[in-house]
């Protein structure tokens, strides 16, 4: 009984499920498409029209200009409990193809706490970078990487001389880790000055309204036609993000620049040889001008017969020069003579106008 049972309960069984499969076939084939309606499928595609004006433009802006931005990984090292060096990401940025020898420019902010850094190139591959040369008061660096050539496409260069505002403008980067992002705008300033991570100010520096975002540093900033006329390096926000207003250095300055950290790993900076007081200084007692607290001996300004701060015969305190302009161009603050002397070089000549005990003085200083 308990056999017969079972198999009337399997017969059963089956017999429900043939019934619920015949019943889904005649379903489905006696289901109509909606009036008016052919069977339904994908509809079909259009046909894209043509890309005319500044999107074409853009387009193929990119795709050329594209192979030249990299990613930047910077990574610090430490060791576990075993010992064993670890590498750990550190931050990310972007930089741009020099040359063909493996020069990749960037900013130092990105490498400043770093232990080491890898360059991946626009195809993915990645190598690991030997830093060449940094220089802080333009937050600058270059690194080099020992990829083939024919993988490396050098940015082309502009000039940052003859920018208006208003011309667009299109930055390539990596932001927040998106590989090749593309983002443009306009210049929106020109002339501006931020400060460096050291407190120099960098000088005549670009605004732009491009999205520039955590990422986009050490990337470049490009004209309509394709060739860089800046570095992005920051922005102005206060969430962090992108806020409109970001900032780029001026490729007449990278121009200048580069040359010098690949040759040497550094900058020769013009130099006159002072020590200037605080600007408080001089604001609390009312003191035009830079106050010179030292001449260096042996330095240019010394050399030249600027005094400092001193003791005089009867062993009070007299103030130095006071350095009123350099060069026709007015000095309030010590910030003032770094920003004139960064358009010079060793070797150049500058007017010096001061005044000592009152008297205005005059005089010709060779920079060291």
């Amino acid at each position: 009984m308990e056999g017969k049972s079972g198999t009337s309960l399997v017969t059963a069984q089956s017999m429900l499920v043939i019934g619920l499969a015949a019943a889904l076939v005649w379903s489905v084939r006696s289901r109509k498409a909606p009036e008016g309606h052919a069977a339904i499928e994908p509809r079909p595609v259009a046909e894209r029209a043509q890309l005319l004006g500044e999107e074409a433009e853009r387009v193929a802006l990119y795709r050329e200009a594209a192979p030249a931005v990299v990613n930047i990984t910077a990574v610090i090292r430490y060791r576990d409990q075993r010992a064993q060096t670890r590498e750990v990401p550190e931050g990310n940025g972007s930089g741009v193809v020099w040359d063909t020898a493996g020069h990749i420019v960037t900013n130092y902010h990105i490498l400043e706490k770093a232990d080491a850094a890898y360059v991946t190139l626009e195809d993915g591959s990645s190598y690991k970078a030997k830093l060449v040369g940094a220089y802080a008061d333009k937050d600058l660096a270059v690194l080099k990487v020992d990829a083939p050539p024919s993988l490396l496409r050098p940015v082309r260069v502009g000039t940052s001389d003859d920018l208006d505002v208003g011309q667009s403008v299109l930055a390539i980067g990596n932001p927040f880790g998106l590989a090749q992002t593309l983002t443009s705008g306009v210049i929106s300033g020109l002339g501006r000055e931020i400060t460096s991570l050291n407190g120099r100010p960098i000088q005549d520096v670009i605004q732009t309204d491009a999205a520039i975002n955590p990422g986009n540093s050490g990337g470049p900033l490009f004209d309509s036609s394709g060739r860089m006329i800046g570095v992005n390096t920051q922005i102005y926000s206060q969430s962090g993000d992108s806020a409109g207003i970001g900032f780029a250095i001026p490729i007449s300055a990278v121009n200048r620049i580069v040359p010098q950290l690949i040759r040497t790993g550094k900058v020769t900076k013009p130099v006159l040889g002072i020590t200037p007081l605080p600007k408080s200084v001089a604001l609390r007692y009312g003191i035009p001008g830079v106050v010179v607290r030292r001449a260096h001996p042996g330095e240019p300004a010394a050399e030249a017969g600027i005094l400092g701060t001193h003791r005089d015969d009867r062993g009070r305190w007299t103030l130095g020069d006071i350095i009123m302009s350099i060069d026709g161009q007015a000095v309030h603050e010590p910030n003032d003579i770094y920003r004139i002397l960064d358009r010079k070089n060793a070797g150049d000549k500058v007017e010096v106008k001061f005044t000592r005990g009152g008297a205005a003085k005059t005089i010709v200083i060779e920079l060291g």
